[in-house]
C-alpha cells in the first residue's frame, strides 16, 4: 500500500496546488494503494499531459523514497480518457471512488481517507478536453 499513505497523500496534494500557478486543474481524486485516479485539466497543448505525469511521478518518488519504499515505484506509462458528456463525469467519478470498495479497503467510499477534490471542476466545453488519469 505505497501510495496509500498520510505523506504521499499530503505531496499529492502539495503538487496538485502547485500545479494551480501553471493552470492545471485537479478536480477529484483517489489515491489507491498501488495505482491513482483523478480528474485533470491542462493547457494546450494535450502533449503536456504527458509530461505533466512524469512530473507527479517523480514527485511523489521522492516522498516514497523518504518512506523507505524502494523504487522502482511506477509502471511506465498510463491511461487515459477524455470526458464528453455530464453523465461520464459521474459514472467515472463513481466507477474511481468504488475501487475502494471493490478492493475490500473499507464498505462505503466516502470512508476511504485518501481521496478529495483540488479545485471544482464544471463540465463545460473546457472539462470536455480535460482527460481523466489512472497511473
Amino acid at each position: 500500500m505505497i501510495l496509500a499513505h498520510p505523506s504521499v497523500h499530503k505531496t499529492f496534494v502539495q503538487f496538485c496546488r502547485e500545479g494551480l500557478k501553471r493552470d492545471i486543474f485537479v478536480g477529484r481524486y483517489i489515491l489507491m494503494p498501488d495505482h491513482i485516479h483523478l480528474f485533470v485539466k491542462l493547457p494546450p497543448p494535450s502533449e503536456n499531459l504527458s509530461d505533466w505525469i512524469k512530473s507527479l511521478k517523480n514527485f511523489l518518488s521522492r516522498a516514497l523514497r523518504f518512506c523507505d519504499v524502494a523504487a522502482p515505484h511506477w509502471q511506465k506509462g498510463f491511461f487515459d480518457h477524455v470526458l464528453r458528456s455530464t453523465e461520464s463525469y459521474s459514472e467515472k467519478w463513481f466507477y474511481m471512488v468504488e475501487n475502494s470498495v471493490r478492493a475490500g479497503l473499507v464498505t462505503d467510499w466516502a470512508q476511504w481517507p485518501f481521496q478529495g477534490e483540488i479545485q471544482a471542476l464544471r463540465l463545460d466545453e473546457s472539462l470536455r478536453r480535460s482527460r481523466t488519469t489512472a497511473t
